[in-house]
């Protein structure tokens, strides 16, 4: 781009369509979460399985995050495999309404995470192709965060939840699948093929993941995604449950609860990233995994008036602003970044592999033998841990690292 001026446009038309389109897939990752006190009953499930069901998508997920990131890496295409993954998913979650048994929906949602999985990480490396890098930051945050948190977590528990009641679970799994078909003809029309960032290294040059899991950011990075994505897949998971079944909310008042965390999480996709390309990476790191542990720690101790508990909600969900920059906008800056997809898969794949597979299914268990406070408290140690381990990252935003270069000058 010779002109930085010109090619606004395009970038933010870029990113707003790879927000949206993430956010339609969002929409229907988190749909049995927040339809799970419908068809639990229905389909006899005991809260183990409620986790299995996230464990499953999560597993996929992960699997394809990393093997899409890498196949688009090598062959140089973006465009048609994040038409191909958004098309696929719309057919997994219409049949996840025909399921009658714990087997056939676990199946269905098996299939949909192979064809999200490599949404995120082909979208990241598609920003790193095509925006300035002193806008990256907030860039893939809003690309991650804000069309998955504003329809994912606000539309969703809301529009999913007002379906289930009036038209029964079934018809809410159909009407998430719906979406997706016009945002994958969006993408197909509108979206350019980007060209693959000029590095100093050989053209020839193959991700390693030896060489990438050498850099010390990366590994942390890795460390933070798992205990993370399973602190968000346990709130997802079991949070519209404890709110009804524990703490005695309507469905309707649970919806609207959950719903400010998509709220929040939208605000805090722009301001998040653009607060780290200002004071760090690093920094916001540390502080916003600490501060989620307003969350659990709001439910088990907290008012009971909703109001105040939304409050609560909002500002410890502002952690959900940090996934971009753990996930992509840190390991692009701390290797190569033509392998931005590939690095992304990476990092997001350890945290849902690890993470999201394992940690819903501990919490069903945690949940069956003890509780459902132990999952909140399992929750709160996963996120206090985060905070611990984003001591060790070595700061990565270029803004910071030009300011450091001048005091030292």
């Amino acid at each position: 781009m010779n002109s930085k001026f010109p090619a606004m446009p395009y970038q933010f038309w870029m990113v707003l369509m790879l927000s949206i389109n993430f956010g339609v897939v969002f929409f229907d990752r988190t749909s049995a979460g927040f339809l799970a006190p419908f068809f639990r009953r229905e389909l006899a499930l005991n809260d183990i399985q409620i986790g299995m069901l996230s464990s499953g998508l999560s597993l996929t997920w992960a699997l394809a995050g990393f093997g899409v990131g890498r196949l688009s890496d090598r062959l140089g295409r973006k465009k048609p495999v994040l038409v191909a993954a958004t098309l696929l998913f719309c057919v997994c979650s219409f049949v996840s309404g025909l399921a009658h048994s714990f087997l056939l929906l676990l199946a269905t949602r098996v299939l949909m995470g192979i064809a999200e999985g490599g949404v995120m990480p082909v979208s990241h490396a598609v920003i790193v192709a095509e925006v300035d890098e002193e806008r990256r930051g907030v860039a893939m945050g809003v690309a991650q965060n804000m069309g998955s948190n504003l329809l994912g977590f606000f539309v969703a528990p809301l529009a999913l939840t007002w379906m289930a009641v009036t038209f029964g679970w079934r018809s809410a799994f159909f009407l998430a699948a719906a979406p997706g078909l016009v945002s994958g003809l969006v993408l197909w029309m509108f979206l350019r093929e980007p060209v693959a960032p000029v590095t100093g290294t050989a053209p020839s040059a193959k991700p390693s993941l030896r060489k990438a899991l050498a850099v010390r950011n990366i590994r942390l990075c890795a460390l933070i995604s798992i205990l993370l994505v399973s602190y968000v897949v346990c709130s997802l998971s079991f949070m519209p449950l404890f709110l009804v079944q524990n703490i005695g909310y309507s469905p309707e008042e649970a919806s609207w609860l959950m719903a400010t965390l998509g709220l929040s999480a939208t605000i805090g996709s722009f301001v998040v990233s653009a607060v780290s390309d200002v004071i760090g990476r690093r920094l916001t790191i540390i502080v916003l995994s600490f501060n989620a542990a307003l969350l659990p720690l709001g439910v088990l101790y907290g008012p009971v008036s909703p109001a105040t508990l939304a409050i609560i909600f909002f500002f410890g969900w502002a952690v959900n602003g940090v996934f971009p920059i753990f996930m992509a906008t840190i390991p692009s800056e701390s290797f190569d970044p033509r392998f931005t997809a590939s690095l992304s898969g990476l990092v997001m794949g350890i945290g849902e592999i690890i993470g999201g597979v394992l940690s819903p299914t501990l919490a069903g268990w945690l949940s069956d033998g003890f509780g459902r406070g132990s999952v909140m408290w399992f929750m709160l140690g996963l996120c206090v841990l985060a905070g611990v381990l984003g001591f060790g990252l070595v700061e990565t935003a270029p803004r910071v690292l030009a300011r450091h270069r001048l005091s030292q000058a």
